[in-house]
């Protein structure tokens, strides 16, 4: 089997790595001229995990998006949820062959569907040769080759066995799951409540604080995805509730950064500036406060952060509003 990856990010370059250690060719889609130039000179991504070192004869790489598609069996994407939709057109012919896993923790703003929805209904993949691939993993992390975990979702389980081995390595350890949906939403709303500990930790929330605020967000999307896809899971899994910590807790999160900022005084628009990398968490959380207000429940906490990035409503008092709602 073939692996291609689309996307130039940091977390496609971790996958990259991970890839390379039991792949050989790794197919690998990167828009900019310039960064297939310096990963075929250097052997780095010059823009992200820079410490990562790439033998350069291992990787095939094109600017090309139909060349590598054409070229790999299983494809894993890594572009950002707002850019996806259109980025897969000019291979939307191709898609429906291939086995294709989400690596994209957000939703399809076209659609307001996570992703795996999405290549089924936009692009006619078949069901069974779509999964995902979730946490908790931050790509820093994977660059220092410090141990991390990934779970990989999908219907089919020999396709999900079979990548699973190919991921394996000294440092990365992986379990396999069916709840492909559960698996792709806990994937993306956490990034949503990784903003609220980042805004309460921004206005001067202590530790005591934020450990209420997560243990109410796990029971939250706990009762989101009983609403969207019932079925029986353990919340306490890596997939969900470690995933959610790992987000919600380290300084590697981009999400829980952008809260901090906005916590710390910043608009939205200045702290979105600042940042180098896609806070998927931002997007999110508009689809997220659109999908809930079909849904005959409360989830005061997606709602709050909606409230500070979209309504412009005040940081303090919103969080002191959900505060109050704690147990």
């Amino acid at each position: 089997m073939t692996f291609g990856i689309l996307g130039s990010g940091s977390w496609a370059t971790a996958l990259a790595k991970i890839l390379c250690e039991q792949n050989d060719p790794l197919f690998w889609y990167l828009r900019n001229e310039n960064t297939i130039a310096h990963l075929q000179q250097k052997g780095s991504n010059p823009s992200y995990l820079q410490n990562v070192s790439f033998n350069p004869n291992q990787l095939k790489l094109s600017s090309n998006m139909r060349e590598i598609v054409k070229q790999s069996d299983i494809l894993i994407l890594a572009i950002p949820s707002p850019f996806l939709h259109q980025s897969l057109q000019e291979v939307k012919d191709l898609l429906p062959s291939k086995i294709v896993f989400s690596a994209v923790k957000g939703i399809v703003p076209e659609s307001k569907d996570v992703v795996g929805k999405h290549l089924h209904h936009a692009f006619g993949v078949p069901k069974d040769q779509i999964g995902v691939i979730m946490g908790p993993c931050h790509a820093e992390e994977v660059a220092l080759e410090k141990l991390s975990y990934l779970t990989l979702a999908s219907q089919n389980q020999d396709t999900a066995n079979s990548l699973a081995q190919q991921m394996t390595c000294s440092y990365i350890r992986t379990k396999i799951s069916d709840d492909i949906i559960g698996a792709e939403y806990a994937g993306t709303l956490k990034n949503i409540y990784a903003i609220a500990v980042g805004i309460a930790h921004g206005l001067g929330y202590g530790d005591n604080f934020q450990s209420v605020l997560m243990s109410n967000s796990i029971r939250e999307l706990k009762r989101f995805l009983k609403q969207i896809h019932k079925t029986k899971r353990d919340m306490s899994h890596s997939a969900y509730l470690g995933d959610l910590l790992v987000t919600g807790y380290s300084l590697f999160s981009r999400n829980r950064m952008l809260g901090t900022m906005i916590g710390k005084g910043y608009t939205v628009k200045s702290a979105l500036n600042e940042m180098t990398m896609i806070s998927e968490g931002y997007y999110a959380s508009h689809t997220a406060h659109l999908l809930t207000q079909e849904i005959d429940k409360s989830f005061p906490i997606m709602e709050a952060v909606y409230q500070i990035l979209y309504d412009k409503k005040s940081a303090k008092k919103v969080m002191a509003q959900v505060a109050e709602g704690l147990h």
